[in-house]
């Protein structure tokens, strides 16, 4: 197997913290800190693995073009992977997502392509990104790597992620809470968990209006979980539950979590924090560990924003 250059940056991804947080009374909470890899999200872990895998099929190399969709995060992640492997990248993003974001991913190189509307049939962004990144490879001849339905995703959460947090624990915890979008960090998770024969009860955070798991279509205004189209990712695995949260309890949460902890979750990470203090009350004293897949930094101009959550979250 060709292994791509782990010597930079890129050697600082995976191996994030596992830290216990008082959010939840009545039970035992550890948080793993996705923010500490270096591009500030899980989505290092997931590009990393789909890169890997493009390396290994012989798809990308120096000099190719890469297009994918992205709510903000894969759009850091696969913009420094480019930097790194000499390939040029090309994002994919709607209107929600983060002004920082944005900045972050334009720092690094890469070409930023904004959908500005809605899927006409279905008035979904995702439906919408999806449209134009097809456009966007037949017209540049490029490489779309496809985090919906790529199982390189698994991999990276299989073998990272879910394996740390046992390892770090020494055990396996009772109850794994995890946001959703793609499904890849879910999936990943599931699968190592079901290998291993582990008890853990896997809780998948969703949002209110997203399709996922059967869920109702309905608007969602916070970028990073939720999907208003069914990933093939998604089709793949079972959570042993499903979560939904409003927008405006993720808000509520993220800024209680702030406020009590001292750790500042983005938007899916109040989902998390909200979802979590509900598993405590069903199950007292059970342990739980909880994914928050980044930090609060990119969203103080709308989670953290007092202005913007009164105009945008009922």
């Amino acid at each position: 197997m060709h292994s791509l250059n782990q010597s930079g940056v890129l050697s600082a991804v995976g191996r994030t913290p596992l830290v216990e947080l008082d959010i939840a009374p009545g039970s035992r909470v550890w948080a793993k800190l996705e923010s500490f890899n270096p591009g500030g999200s899980a989505k290092d872990r997931t590009a990393r693995a789909l890169v890997q895998d493009a390396v290994d099929r012989g798809v990308i190399s120096a000099g190719s073009v890469v297009v994918e969709s992205s709510s903000g995060n894969l759009g850091v992640s696969l913009a420094r992977e480019a930097v790194v492997g000499g390939w040029d990248f090309h994002c994919v993003v709607d209107m929600r997502t983060n002004g920082a974001t944005l900045a972050h991913i334009r720092a690094l190189g890469a070409t930023i392509h904004e959908v500005t509307e809605p899927d006409p049939e279905t008035g979904d962004w995702l439906a919408a990104r999806r449209t134009k990144v097809a456009e966007l490879v037949e017209e540049l001849g490029a490489i779309n790597l496809d985090q919906y339905s790529n199982q390189a995703a698994f991999t990276a959460h299989s073998e990272g992620t879910m394996r740390e947090i046992v390892e770090q624990l020494g055990h396996a915890p009772d109850i794994l809470a995890v946001a959703v979008s793609t499904t890849g960090t879910v999936g990943g998770c599931i699968r190592y968990i079901r290998e291993h024969e582990l008890p853990t009860r896997v809780v998948a955070v969703d949002a209110e209006g997203s399709v996922l798991f059967g869920g109702e279509r309905g608007q969602r205004i916070l970028p990073g979980y939720g999907a208003g189209v069914v990933t093939d990712l998604s089709t793949r695995n079972d959570p042993d539950e499903i979560i939904r949260v409003t927008a405006s309890d993720a808000v509520a949460a993220a800024r209680k979590t702030a406020l009590t902890t001292g750790f500042m979750p983005g938007a899916s990470g109040g989902a998390v924090a909200w979802g979590v203090d509900k598993l405590a009350r069903e199950n007292p004293g059970a342990e739980i560990a909880a994914i928050f897949h980044d930090d609060g930094r990119a969203y103080l101009d709308t989670v953290y924003n007092d202005e913007w959550v009164e105009r945008n979250i009922s």
